[in-house]
């Protein structure tokens, strides 16, 4: 059975599904998760092939990168997704997503850039940058 997972901003003007496999979450500690969530992002992802949105009337995309660009309500300003050019895969944030994601925190990316005003858990893989 295909596993189905719904997910949408906190005022619920965007909404999508995944009918496929969640990618376990990454906490991503880069300046620029920090900056746009006010603490770093916790993602899972997704095959582009199983992501379907639903209701997109106030998403709003930002090209935060020369080769990303950031999701988010228009209205509420709930950070969504994250999305490389080209990618076969669409980041989505762990917390927008409904019920139980079946999914645990694999590690930690760009751990460098972290704020001095928390410690990174010691569970999963700890990364100065993507790899």
């Amino acid at each position: 059975m295909t596993p189905l997972h719904r997910g949408s901003c906190l005022c619920g003007a965007v909404l999508y599904e995944v009918h496929g496999p969640l990618r376990d979450v990454v906490a991503c500690h880069c300046t620029q998760c920090r900056k746009q969530t006010g603490h770093y992002l916790a993602a899972t992802a997704a095959s582009r092939e199983d992501f379907r949105l639903i209701r997109s009337a106030e998403l709003r995309w930002y090209r935060s990168s020369a080769g990303a660009e950031r999701g988010f309500c228009g209205h509420c300003g709930s950070v969504l997704f994250w999305s490389r050019d080209g990618g076969p895969d669409i980041s989505i944030t762990a917390g927008t997503i409904d019920g139980a994601t079946g999914v645990t925190t694999a590690g930690h990316i760009f751990c460098a850039s972290k704020g001095d005003y928390y410690v990174i858990p010691e569970e999963g893989y700890r990364r100065e940058g993507w790899t």
